[in-house]
């Protein structure tokens, strides 16, 4: 696929999609509360569909409208075993939530995703819950789906996270609702706390003290209203598209701006971004961002800010490489295991384009400024790096051919569509 191009910036405003990690928590929390949970703005993209297709196989009636998602409830005890595989596509998030979910429950189930997500290792998240009594396990014995779980009575534990990881943390959450006793998790960083905050939203009782989080099980949910913000994750690509093309001026419309999330705002305001916060709505912890071109300088990023911008470092890294100065980043060991390994594949496709970056083994060392040309890049079947890709095509009056333009789907269906919109040729 051929890449869009401008000789000039981006300009206007846009309403970026739904917050992926909020869509899909309002479905399972939806699916395992009692009553009706309706879902303002859900993110209709291939990776929170899995969601849905994997908690309507487990029994759970969830219809929608033209505007909503509509999850009728009955309970965590009132999920079924289901007569299919399940199939969590893509999706990570699905995936590893799902299984703290079914480590709980009395039947059997297996899931297993597409072929990436079958090579991602799963032991972080079927490590703990073996804690609290679950039987789980890979294939053939290992730590890779498909998974089979055979839900039993879980007991809590006290568990200090290796790494800081959302998904792991949910994960054991969910299964902690159901367990018998209190669970305390021990964060070695914090990382973002949709799950905590939707405990809460939904009627849970929880207690975040700093780092440590406990949990006390048999917590019956409720149904509620949802109203999921833009995903700032998606917004990160705009952020960085404006700030480093010429005569660039963009309004993105309520995005997300939970404080676990905003790293990307921090380390771009670092880099000299001009980029101001208006119309804050504090329940859905959502602002207006409005970005305007500016001159970049290097940084170092690692340290505790690493888990609040982990999915924005590829965007991060090509605006490194407009920024003046050498920028390194450190300590993002959790990129080899996403989608793609993200560490490897944003340097080797921006270097096709002219970019200057060398690898290490926990992040990128990025030297700028460099121009980019043209060239063929692939995807490697990871939607933020085929979209990283897409804004560093801007920056070149060159043709930039992406392999495997459709992992983009996974996140943004109408990604393409949207810059387009904003060129100002």
């Amino acid at each position: 696929m051929k890449l869009l191009s401008t000789k000039k910036g981006l300009n206007g405003t846009l309403t970026v999609p739904a917050d992926k990690s909020i869509s899909h928590r309002s479905i399972m929390f939806g699916a395992i509360s009692e009553g009706t949970t309706r879902i303002h703005n859900f993110l209709r993209a291939e990776d929170c569909l899995s969601t849905i297709a994997v908690f309507k196989a487990l029994g759970v009636s969830i219809t929608e409208d033209q505007r909503d998602i509509i999850v009728e409830g009955k309970g965590i005890e009132a999920l079924t075993t289901a007569n299919q595989l399940l199939d969590a596509g893509n999706s990570g998030t699905t995936m590893r939530l799902v299984l703290g979910i079914l480590g709980g429950r009395p039947f059997t189930s297996e899931i297993a995703g597409d072929a990436s997500l079958n090579r991602r290792p799963m032991e972080r998240v079927m490590g703990p819950l073996r804690q609290m009594g679950a039987q789980i396990q890979g294939a053939k014995g290992g730590e890779f789906p498909p998974i089979q779980i055979h839900g039993q009575k879980l007991s809590g534990i006290t568990y200090e996270m290796p790494i800081a990881s959302a998904q792991v943390k949910s994960a054991i959450l969910f299964a902690a609702l159901q367990a018998e006793g209190t669970t305390t998790i021990i964060e070695k960083e914090k990382s973002r706390n949709h799950t905590e905050e939707m405990i809460k939203q939904f009627g849970g009782e929880i207690n975040v003290d700093d780092r440590t989080i406990t949990l006390t099980g048999g917590q019956h949910l409720v149904g509620q209203e949802v109203i999921v913000p833009g995903d700032i994750s998606s917004a990160a690509f705009y952020l960085v598209a404006a700030s480093i093309l010429p005569e660039s001026q963009l309004l993105l419309k309520h995005v997300g701006v939970n404080p676990t999330r905003t790293g990307i705002l921090d380390v771009l305001l670092e880099m000299g971004a001009e980029i101001q916060q208006t119309n804050l709505d504090q329940k859905n912890q959502a602002a207006d961002l409005a970005v305007k071109t500016a001159n970049l300088q290097a940084c170092e990023i690692g340290g505790e800010i690493i888990p609040r911008l982990i999915d924005e470092l590829p965007i991060l890294a090509l605006a490194a490489t407009q920024a003046n100065g050498t920028t390194i980043i450190r300590d993002a060991q959790e990129l080899k295991v996403k989608e793609t390994n993200r560490i490897d594949a944003t340097a080797q496709e921006l270097n096709k384009l002219g970019a200057k970056i060398e690898a290490t083994d926990d992040g990128l060392i990025i030297h700028g400024p460099t121009p980019l040309h043209g060239g063929a890049v692939d995807s490697h079947g990871d939607h933020r790096i085929g979209m990283m890709l897409q804004i560093a095509a801007l920056l070149t009056d060159e043709v930039v051919e992406l392999n495997n333009p459709d992992a983009i789907n996974i996140s943004y269906p109408n990604f393409f569509t949207d810059v387009a919109q904003l060129i100002t040729d």
